[in-house]
């Protein structure tokens, strides 16, 4: 019962971030997409440039950050790097990560050019 609420607290965190990507005149390019070593939630573009958004959801915006890891930021390189290969410019097309929290309230904080390797 659990896991099927946290899947359902998920989904409705990623529906939000979506919509704010959407009103802000990002287009949705891929979601949940996965690849060899991991899955990103949401590819999104605006004009060339690919945004690859991970969606944390908690309590706070501080709990929700701090369930990302080092091992997760290296997935998540290695599942663009794969998106990216089906793109014309491949490697060389202009790409961020953002990192998009969402806490109890339903509130949501984009962190831009976030995730560092």
């Amino acid at each position: 019962m659990r896991q099927a609420r946290n899947y359902h607290a998920g989904m409705a965190a990623e529906d939000s971030v979506l919509r704010d990507y959407l009103a802000a005149g990002y287009a949705l390019l891929a979601r949940r997409f996965r690849g060899l070593r991991g899955e990103i939630d949401l590819v999104l573009g605006q004009g060339d440039n690919v945004i690859f958004v991970e969606v944390k959801k908690s309590r706070s915006f501080d709990a929700a950050l701090a369930r990302i890891g080092a091992p997760q930021i290296g997935r998540i390189y290695d599942t663009a790097a794969e998106f990216l290969s089906t793109r014309p410019n491949g490697q060389s097309t202009d790409s961020r990560f953002d990192v998009a929290l969402v806490n109890a309230r339903g509130e949501v904080q984009v962190m831009e050019n976030a995730l560092m390797q």
